[in-house]
C-alpha cells in the first residue's frame, strides 16, 4: 500500500497525510514515527556496540558514538546507495541461522505442528513477545521509508515535477508488488528461522532470559563454534549499517514533507540542510539513548515492542489514504487489500491492548 501511495500520488506517506487530513493527525502521526525510530536507532546502535565488543572484548559506548557519526557522514557525504551496496553482503550471515536450526536436529513433527497451531498464554510476557514480533516485522519507519523510496526513484529516473511523477502504469505496480513480495519472504525466513533455532538451543537448554550479545550468539554455536561470535557480531552490524540510515532517513522525510521543506538522499547536505539536519538529531537523540546505560538486549526488544504499539494507527492512516478515490484514483485498494489491512490493524491493536490489560 504505502510503495503504490508513493507511486501514483508522487508524494511520500507525510506529505499525503499533509494534503488530506488537519494538522494535527500529521503531527500525531510524525510524534509516532519520531518516537519509535529514535528509540529504535539507540537500540541498534547499543546492539551493535555489544556485538563489536564481544568480538574485541572491548565493551564501550565508544563503539556506538563511532557507528553514529560514521553512518551520518556516509549517508551525507557518500550516498545510501553505496551504503547498501557494502553491508547488505554482511546481512548473508544472518542466513547461518538456517543451517544452525538443521543442525541442532529439531523434532520436525513438533517444529510444524508449533508453527500452524496457536499457542496462546493469556500473560504480560507472552503478549509483550507477540506485540514485539508485530513491531520488528511491521515497523512504523517502514510505512514512511518504502512511499519516500518510490519517489526517489521517480526522480532518478527524471521526474522532477508532482505532475511527471503522479500515475503508475500496470508493469510498474507489478515490479513493485514483485519488489516488496521478494523482500518481505526472504526477512520472514530470516526471522522464522532465527526463532526456530533459538528455541533449539537456548530455550531447550533452558537459557530463557537473555542478557547479552554473548548469550544471543550462543544460537549459533551448533554452525559456527568459536566462530559464533563472529558472524553473530557481522548480522547485528551489518544490519544495523543498513537500518539506522533508514531509521533515521525515515524520520528526516516525514519532517520535511510535514514542513513543505522537501528533502532527499540524493542530495548533499549543502542542497538539503534542513533535512540533514533532522537525520543527524535523530540519530544523535539515539545516541543519548544508548549513553543513558541500558541493557543493548532489552533496548532491542523493547524498541520492537514500542514499534508493535505505535503501528496501527499508523496503518490506519495508509488503509485510508490508499483506500481513498481522491487521493489514489483507479489505483485505490481492492476489497481483499482492505480486508487484510483492517485485519492487521486490529490483531496488531487487540494484541497491544492484551499486553497492557493483562
Amino acid at each position: 500500500m504505502c510503495a503504490r501511495l508513493g507511486m501514483v500520488t508522487g508524494r511520500g506517506l507525510a506529505a499525503n497525510i499533509r494534503h488530506h487530513y488537519p494538522r494535527w493527525v500529521m503531527w500525531s502521526a510524525c510524534a509516532l514515527l519520531l518516537v519509535a525510530n529514535i528509540f529504535n536507532i539507540g537500540a541498534d546502535l547499543a546492539g551493535m556496540s555489544d556485538a563489536l565488543g564481544l568480538v574485541t572484548g572491548y565493551n564501550s559506548p565508544v563503539w556506538s558514538a563511532l557507528f553514529a557519526v560514521s553512518l551520518v557522514a556516509m549517508v551525507a557525504f557518500a550516498s545510501y546507495r553505496i551504503v547498501v551496496k557494502i553491508f547488505k553482503w554482511l546481512t548473508l550471515s544472518l542466513f547461518a541461522y538456517v543451517a544452525a536450526a538443521f543442525l541442532t536436529h529439531p523434532k520436525w513433527g513438533t517444529v510444524l505442528r508449533a508453527s500452524v497451531v496457536p499457542h496462546i498464554e493469556w500473560t504480560k510476557e507472552y503478549f509483550a513477545v507477540l506485540v514485539g514480533i508485530f513491531g520488528t516485522t511491521i515497523s512504523p519507519y517502514l510505512f514512511f521509508w518504502q512511499s519516500a523510496q518510490e519517489v526517489e526513484e521517480e526522480r532518478a529516473q527524471g521526474k522532477k515535477t508532482l505532475g511527471q511523477r503522479q500515475g503508475a502504469t500496470d508493469a510498474e505496480l507489478s515490479k513493485s508488488r514483485r519488489d516488496v513480495a521478494t523482500g518481505m519472504l526472504f526477512s520472514q525466513v530470516v526471522m522464522y528461522f532465527i526463532v526456530l533455532t533459538t528455541a533449539t538451543t537456548l530455550n531447550a537448554h533452558g537459557l530463557k532470559d537473555i542478557q547479552s550479545a554473548k548469550d544471543a550468539a550462543s544460537a549459533l554455536r551448533p554452525l559456527a563454534g568459536n566462530w559464533a561470535y563472529l558472524l553473530f557480531a557481522l548480522g547485528i552490524v551489518g544490519t544495523g549499517m543498513l537500518a539506522i540510515p533508514v531509521l533515521a532517513g525515515s524520520s528526516a522525510y516525514a519532517v520535511a514533507e510535514s514542513l513543505a521543506w522537501g528533502g532527499s538522499l540524493d542530495f548533499k547536505p549543502n542542497v538539503m540542510p534542513k533535512f540533514y539536519t533532522i537525520l543527524a538529531i535523530a540519530v544523535a537523540l539515539g545516541l543519548c539513548l544508548d549513553f543513558a546505560g541500558f541493557n543493548s538486549v532489552r533496548m532491542l526488544f523493547y524498541s520492537a515492542v514500542l514499534n508493535g504499539v505505535l503501528a496501527p494507527p499508523l496503518i490506519v492512516l495508509v488503509i485510508l489514504l490508499t483506500s481513498n478515490h481522491a487521493v489514489m484514483g483507479d489505483r485505490q485498494n481492492t476489497a481483499l487489500i482492505r480486508w487484510l489491512g483492517w485485519t492487521c490493524a486490529a490483531v496488531m491493536a487487540v494484541c497491544a491492548v492484551a499486553m497492557f490489560v493483562v
